[in-house]
């Protein structure tokens, strides 16, 4: 009985975490691999894990990058891999490992933020909610895919996660400051969520202005020093990255070159994708507990005032989610509550239905991802297939941007006689005239290599009569070759 009560009180405490932690853990063992936006903490990482102190091996001297990023985010993380790291490495297996066990720590350190928020709701909303939050959150794609891949703006989703639970708490304080550090180390954006909440407490005199002040100030002067501290060390030169990122995104507003779109695209397609069924739920929230619009305004106005800036990304506003998930649950609970009643009955119908067209999209949404990295699958198929042929030359490995984009990192790369180049804007028909053994990249045919084999990745999704009614279209997307003049009768492989 005593096993059992403990048992109890174990999936009570840590029962909605393990859900989440599982369905993180999936996404990240079947889809390993990482793009381009997460490619400077993935590198990073890798080079804090196997080149320690030996900087001049890392990543970002030889690649910058555009603006340059902090290193505090790939510090804690690795810190707490490094013991997962050193038993892969004594056991020989392969880096994509270290990769996995990388981005599952992420998983632990932004879930653990999210456990903090979601005990602040059960004691603020009370048990049903919380379930509700936790299975509106389970049915969703991306934050759950998300929480595990080392983006600035993942990173700062635990700062603000910590901060959301602070404020149902009554912490203001302590709920600024979070939002400060997540502003001034990883997102400068997170600006426009610490302007609307520091506002309305403000407003609503739940903490005083020069009380405030002084306690914001503090902190970003501290926050400050520690960033620049540490990334002018890193970048071997006087740095705070995400000054740099706020004068290149917002004042010369740069990030326009990667794409742009309407100025109502976060509300009419990146937060419906995102929320599923919690999108219209969390409109109804409002409407539902008066304890709900508090919240919300601050969350929605971060959404209207990031969407002035024309190019969008949903992981942009991805610290909006956890809090419009509140108020979708509090609408399904107060549903499910008076299921019995005549209009009530219809609505819980209607939710139901919703729940499982979420899983159905989220399916969908996950398979599209899966196959979203068509370089990493193609690199590790190489190695799997391919035996040295000149041990001693070694094997030289071309990777071009658009491979380097799309699943492959340093985690990916293998050991001696392995070696690898990502140098750029090298035109196709320079390529002949180098001594690489293979190329992997965007080009079916290149003079001087032959097609070894390709590798497809999601293109689009299609509807169709009969069925299945919607279908994943795929198509090849990377291309291995290998030098002519390099004999390899060792295999047979499927060409192009």
């Amino acid at each position: 009985m005593r096993k059992d009560s403990k048992m109890a009180k174990f999936l009570q405490s840590y029962g909605y975490d393990m859900i989440l932690g599982a369905i993180a853990a999936i996404y990240v063992l079947m889809a390993p691999y990482t793009k381009v936006e997460e490619s400077f903490n993935v590198q990073s990482m890798h080079d804090i894990l196997y080149h320690r102190h030996h900087l001049d091996s890392y990543d970002h001297l030889e690649f910058p990058g555009v603006v340059p990023r902090t290193f505090i985010g790939a510090f804690i993380v690795s810190f707490f891999a490094s013991p997962f790291v050193f038993i892969i490495s004594f056991l020989g297996f392969p880096k994509i490992y270290s990769l996995v066990a990388a981005r599952l720590v992420l998983g632990c350190i932004v879930l653990s933020t999210l456990r903090f928020f979601r005990i602040q709701i059960r004691i603020k909303f009370g048990h049903q909610v919380e379930s509700f939050f936790v299975l509106l959150t389970s049915l969703q794609f991306h934050l759950l895919f998300y929480c595990t891949r080392p983006l600035p703006n993942i990173l700062a989703l635990g700062l603000v996660n910590l901060a959301y639970g602070n404020w149902l708490k009554g912490n203001f304080y302590s709920a600024l400051n979070f939002l400060i550090f997540a502003t001034v180390i990883f997102r400068c954006d997170v600006i426009l969520l610490l302007g609307p909440i520091g506002l309305e407490l403000l407003l609503t005199r739940s903490i005083s202005f020069w009380k405030t002040l002084k306690y914001c100030v503090g902190t970003a002067v501290v926050a400050v020093a520690l960033t620049i501290s540490v990334d002018s060390i890193m970048w071997k030169k006087f740095v705070w990255p995400e000054f740099e990122v706020f004068w290149f995104n917002s004042v010369l507003n740069r990030s326009s070159d990667w794409g742009t779109h309407s100025i109502h695209w976060y509300f009419t397609s990146a937060l419906p994708r995102s929320l599923l069924v919690a999108y219209p739920l969390s409109l109804v929230g409002i409407l539902l507990d008066r304890r709900v619009p508090f919240l919300m305004v601050p969350v929605v106005s971060f959404v209207m005032l990031y969407s002035k800036l024309p190019h969008k990304e949903l992981r942009f506003i991805i610290s909006s989610v956890p809090m419009l998930n509140l108020s979708a649950a509090v609408a399904a609970s107060r549903i499910y509550n008076n299921r019995k009643k005549a209009i009530w009955k219809l609505a819980n119908m209607v939710v139901l239905a919703l729940f499982a067209i979420s899983a159905g999209c989220t399916f969908f949404t996950f398979m599209a991802s899966y196959n979203n990295y068509p370089s990493g699958y193609a690199l590790e198929r190489l190695h799997e297939i391919s035996h040295p042929a000149n041990v001693m030359g070694g094997e030289w490995v071309h990777i071009d941007t658009f491979s380097a984009m799309n699943g492959i990192s340093r985690f990916c790369e293998s050991a001696y006689p392995w070696r690898y180049s990502k140098e750029e804007e090298i035109v196709v028909e320079e390529l002949r005239n180098r001594n690489f053994t293979y190329l992997v990249n965007e080009h079916p045919s290149v003079d001087g290599y032959k097609c070894l084999f390709s590798e497809e990745g999601f293109d689009r999704i299609e509807l169709r009569r009969g069925f299945p009614p919607i279908v994943m279209v795929k198509r090849a997307k990377v291309y291995v070759h290998r030098d002519m003049k390099t004999d390899d009768q060792l295999h047979k492989w499927p060409g192009c």
